[in-house]
């Protein structure tokens, strides 16, 4: 037989024929006034009001008292109007605001909870926006705030997030967008390696970073060190840019200057010996190691006969690091012997010495990677008078495109020696040295080229010998990594 009460809200229906039909009506209005947009007053007064406002609603706690409340139970509905006390039935999923509170609640078959606790398996949950099957969460909104529970609070003040996949060939990433197009994704992509991949309109992807699970190295695709060099050719302070993490350090001596030749009518007459290359020093700082910032002296060049200046670098007045000028070539007088290299981590090429005999020795040679080279030795007169060549000027060291020694002069000044082709090298070559003349004054030695290289020897002359050519300055490269 038909129910006379609704199958939910246990509305009471209007019989046919029924009299005073307005009082199933009203009862049934009342009800819903109840249910409907439902709010309580509260949820934890266990005492019957004395005076309640018209209308009022509760939600019984454990123990209610009161002459009517009493014999009532635990998440019953109380209702009141007209001075009197209504037991509302709420059925399961009933929605409720606690005033009191200002919380939701709900109604569950083991009584009203917070409405929080009821979201449970959604398979869809959308914030402030709509989710759908390929984004089941979705939220729309400008900030958002994920905090620990503190102890105090029954946490443990921990936060830790774990996301899942399912297997190694899976992807578990964070995908990075803009304009919906994807920029970055970081994640196990396709394996279990962290990566990190970039790209410039969301098709193409470039890797930029992978870290093994296996052993927690780290290969970086394109590399990741910044660096920059810096070229100091005069002295002063150097302070590190506030990236850098690592300075290393080439300091190169100013090379020699060439000895001047020996002159005279007769008799044996010795040209100039070519002066000797600047030394090479290295070094690799971390910047955090460094008191202070650097001082930086430059070594100068040396002019004809006179020896190159060390290039030194210090920091708080103590020298960290020395690189020594060249040693000067002799005069003709005085035998016209090569000068000595600069010392340094490595030794410049010393300059050659003269002759009277033969062709003039040429500037030193040495494998040194990146030292400059010597000058060449100036040509001599012999008894005879018969004239020699001057020697050519040494190249630098052997690796990093060196500087080229200049050409030894025949009864002529020598050609200066070169800089380094590359930009990142700084040892040059060598001058050379300059051919003797049977009649007048000497020729002029060559001057050392790029940087740290010695001069070459002046050559022997009648009426006066040639001048030494001048050894070049030295230099700072410093290769900043951070």
């Amino acid at each position: 037989m038909p129910s006379n009460h609704s199958a939910r809200l246990d509305l009471p229906y209007l019989a046919a024929g029924q009299l005073q039909k307005h009082v199933t009506l009203n009862q049934a209005l009342t009800r819903l006034d109840a249910l409907a947009q439902m709010a309580v007053v509260s949820r934890t007064v266990a005492t019957q009001p004395a005076d309640p406002d018209d209308g009022a609603l509760y939600i019984l706690p454990a123990g209610p008292t009161g002459a009517v409340w009493s014999a009532w139970s635990e998440g019953d509905l109380a209702r009141t109007e007209l001075g009197g006390w209504t037991r509302v039935p709420a059925p399961t999923g009933t929605l409720a605001v606690v005033l009191d509170e200002g919380a939701l609640v709900a109604r569950g078959e083991d009584g009203w909870t917070p409405f929080p606790a009821r979201l449970q398996d959604l398979t869809r949950f959308g914030l402030n926006t709509t989710a759908d099957a390929d984004n089941p969460f979705a939220a729309r909104l400008n900030k958002a705030l994920w905090t620990a529970l503190s102890s105090g609070e029954g946490g443990d003040g921990d936060l830790r997030f774990t996301f899942n996949k399912d297997g190694p060939a899976d992807v578990l990433s964070l995908l990075f967008q803009s304009g919906y197009g994807g920029r970055a994704e970081l994640g196990l992509i396709g394996d279990d390696d962290l990566r990190l991949k970039v790209s410039p309109d969301g098709s193409a992807w470039n890797e930029a970073i992978r870290i093994d699970k296996d052993d927690a190295r780290v290969w970086f695709a394109h590399g990741a060190t910044r660096t920059e060099t810096v070229r100091l050719i005069a002295g002063g302070d150097f302070t590190p840019p506030d990236w850098a993490r690592l300075l290393i350090v080439t300091a190169l001596g100013g090379g020699a200057g060439g000895g001047a030749g020996a002159s005279g009518p007769g008799g044996v007459r010795q040209g100039g010996g070519g002066g000797g290359g600047g030394g090479l020093s290295q070094a690799i700082w971390r910047v955090e190691d460094l008191p202070a910032a650097l001082t930086v002296s430059i070594g100068a060049g040396g002019a004809s006969g006179a020896s190159g200046g060390d290039t030194t670098i210090a920091s708080s007045g103590v020298t960290l690091l020395t690189a020594r000028g060249g040693g000067a070539g002799q005069a003709g007088a005085s035998g016209g012997a090569g000068g000595a290299a600069g010392p340094g981590l490595v030794g410049g090429n010393g300059g050659g010495a003269a002759s009277a005999t033969v062709t003039a020795g040429a500037g030193q040679s040495l494998t040194c990677a990146g030292a400059p080279g010597g000058g060449g030795g100036g040509g001599g007169l012999d008894a005879s008078s018969v004239a020699r060549a001057g020697g050519a000027g040494g190249p630098g060291g052997v690796l990093a495109c060196p500087g080229d020694g200049g050409a030894g002069g025949v009864s002529a000044a020598g050609a200066a020696g070169s800089a380094p082709v590359s930009i990142l090298a700084a040892a040059g070559g060598g001058g050379g040295g300059a051919g003797a003349v049977t009649s007048g004054a000497g020729p002029a030695g060559g001057a050392g080229g790029g940087y740290g290289a010695g001069g070459g020897g002046g050559a022997a002359g009648v009426t006066s010998g040639g001048v030494g050519g001048a050894g070049s300055g030295g230099i700072v490269l410093i290769l900043i990594q951070g």
